[in-house]
C-alpha cells in the first residue's frame, strides 16, 4: 500500500471581480474515485494568494454521482488535530490522514466552509465529464443536498489542490500539464477511456490553467487568471503529485497567439513573441524537471489556430516549427493530426472538431484527444 494522488488541479487566480472576499460560504466538490483505498489526505493550496487565509472546516462524505448530493456519513478532516486551519500566503497545508473505506467508481464529496471573510482570488477553472463544483450561502456542509435557493454550480475550484489515497502498490498517477486546452475536457475523457479498456490502476491528474504561457506571465489584474509562467508552475504543481509515473505536457499556444503589439493591447507587446527554439527551451526545462522527478515525459502537439482572432501566417509558421521540434525530439502524442487536417502548410480543424472560436476543440474533438492519449498510455502499459 502507498499514497497516490487520485485527483488534483493547478492553482491560479480567478477572473477579477469587484469583490475579492467572501464569508459564510460553503464550497462543495464531487470527486471521482479511480481506485479502492483505506484512507485519504487532502492538500489546500494558497500558492497564488498574497494573504493568509482561514478555512473553518473541511467535511467529507460519499456520493454516487457527479452532483451535490452526498450521504450522511460525515467526517471532518483535521489539520494538526484541529478542524480550523490557517494557510500562509503563497503556501499550502496537508490534512491529517483520515481513515475511510473508498471504492473505485464512487464519489468523494468535499465540503469547504469559509466562516470569516476570506480572500477568494485563488482558484482555477476546470470543466469536463468528471468535473463539477458548487457553492452555497451559509454553512451547508452537512446538508444532503445544497439548498436549491441558496446554491449554484461553478466550474471554479478554490484552494483544493490534491487528494491522495492510500491504495494498492500497483496504482499510480499520470499528470496532464497545460493551459485552457487541458483545463477543459480531454483529461477526463482520457481517464474514462483508460477505464473502458480495463486500465483501472491509473489516475489522471489535471494541472492546467487557462491562458498560461511557457515563457511569460502577466502581472496585471486584467489577466491575473492567466496565471504563472511555466518556470513558476511546473515544479510546484507536478512535484506535488504522489506516486506519479507519467507527465503529458500540451503547452505553448498562448505564447504564440497572445502578443499583438502595445498599440492594440498595452499588456501584450510583440516583444513577448518567442521563437520556436525559445519555446522549445521551455519544453527542455519541463523535461529536465521531469527527469529529476523520475517521470516519463510525453508532449502533445499544439492544435490548429486558423481564423482565431489573432491568427496570422507568421503564427501558423511558428506553431508548425514548434510542433516539428516536438515530434523530432520527444515522445509525442500528435493531437493536431488527430483533430486537424493540413492543406498547403495551414492546419484546420476537421469537421465538427472546432468549438466555434477556432482555438478550442469541440466536445467531440476533446473526446478524440482523450481517447488518443489513453491509447498511447495503454500501448506503453501493455508492452511492459
Amino acid at each position: 500500500m502507498k499514497w497516490t494522488t487520485m485527483w488534483g488541479n493547478a492553482q491560479s487566480k480567478v477572473i477579477p471581480q469587484p469583490a475579492t472576499y467572501a464569508k459564510d460560504l460553503t464550497l462543495r466538490y464531487p470527486i471521482f474515485v479511480p481506485f479502492d483505498g483505506t484512507k485519504i489526505r487532502i492538500t489546500l493550496d494558497n500558492y497564488c494568494v498574497n494573504e493568509k487565509i482561514k478555512i473553518d472546516s473541511v467535511l467529507i462524505s460519499k456520493g454516487n454521482e457527479l452532483s451535490d448530493k452526498q450521504s450522511n456519513d460525515f467526517k471532518y478532516l483535521t489539520f494538526n488535530n484541529k478542524k480550523q486551519v490557517e494557510i500562509d500566503n503563497n503556501s499550502y497545508v496537508i490534512s491529517d490522514e483520515l481513515n475511510i473505506d473508498l471504492k473505485a467508481n464512487e464519489y468523494l464529496i468535499v465540503n469547504i466552509y469559509l466562516k470569516e471573510y476570506t480572500n477568494l482570488t485563488g482558484g482555477v477553472d476546470i470543466i469536463g465529464p468528471l468535473s463539477k463544483g458548487y457553492f452555497g450561502y451559509g454553512n451547508q456542509s452537512e446538508f444532503i443536498k445544497l439548498d436549491i435557493n441558496k446554491s449554484k454550480s461553478t466550474s471554479w475550484v478554490y484552494f483544493l489542490s490534491n487528494i491522495d489515497i492510500y491504495t494498492d502498490d500497483n496504482n499510480k498517477a499520470l499528470v496532464c500539464f497545460g493551459d485552457s486546452i487541458t483545463s477543459q475536457d480531454w483529461p477526463d475523457y482520457m481517464l474514462l477511456h483508460l477505464r473502458e479498456n480495463n486500465i483501472n490502476n491509473i489516475s489522471v491528474i489535471r494541472k492546467a490553467v487557462s491562458g498560461t504561457r511557457i515563457l511569460r506571465q502577466y502581472e496585471c489584474i486584467t489577466y491575473q487568471s492567466y496565471g504563472l509562467k511555466g518556470e513558476n508552475r511546473f515544479i510546484h504543481e507536478v512535484s506535488s503529485v504522489k506516486n506519479a509515473k507519467y507527465v503529458i505536457v500540451q503547452h505553448g499556444i498562448n505564447d504564440i497567439i497572445h502578443p499583438v503589439g502595445e498599440n492594440i493591447n498595452i499588456f501584450r507587446p510583440m516583444s513577448d513573441l518567442p521563437t520556436a527554439n525559445e519555446l522549445f527551451d521551455g519544453i527542455k526545462y519541463y523535461k529536465e524537471c521531469s527527469d529529476k522527478l523520475k517521470l516519463e515525459f510525453i508532449v502533445g502537439t499544439l492544435l490548429p489556430i486558423y481564423n482565431w482572432r489573432t491568427y496570422a501566417p507568421f503564427r501558423e509558421k511558428l506553431k508548425n516549427e514548434f510542433n516539428e521540434l516536438l515530434l523530432n525530439n520527444y515522445e509525442t502524442i500528435d493531437f493536431q493530426n488527430e483533430i486537424g487536417i493540413e492543406k498547403e502548410g495551414i492546419w484546420y480543424f476537421k469537421d465538427e472538431c472546432d468549438s466555434g472560436d477556432h482555438l478550442h476543440p469541440s466536445k467531440k474533438a476533446y473526446k478524440l484527444m482523450g481517447d488518443l492519449a489513453a491509447n498511447y498510455i495503454i500501448k506503453k502499459e501493455c508492452h511492459k
